[in-house]
């Protein structure tokens, strides 16, 4: 059976990243279809056999694909899958508008409908190619969004945006995490004591501003892992309680979980990959109640859901902490309804059945 593998493109590392190293570890002879492909930035893709787009040429548009929306259709609709058996498409925006003939099956993994027209496209309103297109894209996006033969949703979040956006019913398969090596004790051990952790990119949809106001106020030790476009700023915006480690090692990440006194997450997630690392190293969840959190976090037993992502609300659930219990295994075995092991057989099983 011959396999290719389709991504939105390949040019960060994220969580969205992490299911397409699973997929290739799941076919590790598929051959990969992309706009654009920034190898500098993504490491992991090293071995892997991929196709790019006439637009990867220019160097600029690897890392500045947002300022060409209304190219992306055409690049998607131009790759020629005939070859394949099978194509799966992963993406939150127009991968899975691929075209592929009568007998090639076409399953989407789904991680939201194209973000930038409907549930971020606030985000994109300042700018003016996207108020001035943005009701032909989600004309073009509607019937890309009926040529897969079956969508999987990530959470059921996306599942309910999917029924909305698509008119789709479709079922919910969650991302897969390697829960063992969280559990794992790690040799590293912080230079801080009695924090509280975030793990995610720096960029402005993650609502990292509002964790620093947060801990700005109670005065309390918050470490802030990862890297991105809105460091500068945030670091600007910290007081000297509140840390930006930049990248960290894995050996170091999982001490840095396994060692917090809880994991925050201030933006609604279409899943949340780095809250179930939390729960699987064992420390509770502080995350808006939103989004793939509801999946995740069981409320005021592994965590504890906020209803607004404010400084209040966060300032309040940190108060609340104080005063629940919660039990280390208990994290990890609501961790392990998410382990990768699930996902390979559930993947299996549906492409068995198409």
């Amino acid at each position: 059976m011959r396999v290719a593998l389709v991504y939105d493109r390949l040019n960060k590392i994220g969580g969205a990243e992490a299911v397409l190293i699973e997929f290739s570890k799941l076919f590790p002879d598929a051959d990969w279809y992309t706009s654009v492909w920034e190898p500098s930035k993504t490491p992991f893709t090293k071995n892997w056999k991929i196709y790019t787009s006439w637009l990867n040429k220019i160097k600029f548009f690897r890392t500045h694909h947002e300022l060409i929306p209304f190219l992306m259709p055409f690049i998607f609709e131009s790759f020629d899958f005939s070859p394949y058996d099978l194509v799966i498409s992963v993406g939150s925006a127009e991968s899975k508008g691929i075209i592929t003939r009568p007998g090639t099956i076409h399953l989407n993994y789904c991680l939201t409908p194209t973000r930038y027209l409907y549930s971020h496209a606030g985000e994109y309103l300042s700018n003016p190619v996207y108020r001035v297109i943005g009701s032909v894209l989600r004309k073009w996006d509607a019937v890309a969004s009926s040529r897969p033969d079956i969508m999987i949703a990530i959470s059921t979040q996306v599942k309910k945006r999917i029924k909305n956006v698509y008119n789709r019913e479709v079922d919910i398969i969650f991302p897969p995490v390697d829960t063992a090596k969280f559990k794992i004790k790690s040799s590293y051990i912080p230079p801080y004591t009695n924090y509280y952790l975030t793990v995610s990119r720096l960029v402005a949809y993650k609502k990292i501003e509002v964790l620093i106001k947060t801990f700005n106020q109670n005065g309390k030790t918050l470490l802030i892992i990862g890297e991105g476009a809105e460091y500068d700023k945030l670091k600007k915006l910290a007081k000297d309680n509140v840390h930006l480690i930049g990248s960290a090692s894995e050996e170091k990440l999982i001490g840095y979980y396994q060692h917090a006194r809880a994991f925050l997450q201030a933006n609604e997630e279409d899943f949340g990959i780095a809250m179930v690392e939390a729960q699987s190293a064992g420390i509770p969840v502080i995350a808006c109640c939103e989004g793939g959190a509801s999946d995740i976090v069981i409320n005021r037993k592994t965590g504890i859901l906020v209803e607004h992502s404010s400084p209040g609300d966060f300032n309040r659930a940190v108060d609340m902490l104080k005063t629940l219990t919660f039990d280390r295994e208990g994290c990890r075995t609501n961790a392990a309804r998410f382990d990768k092991a699930l996902w390979i057989n559930q993947i299996k099983k549906r492409i068995k059945e198409l």
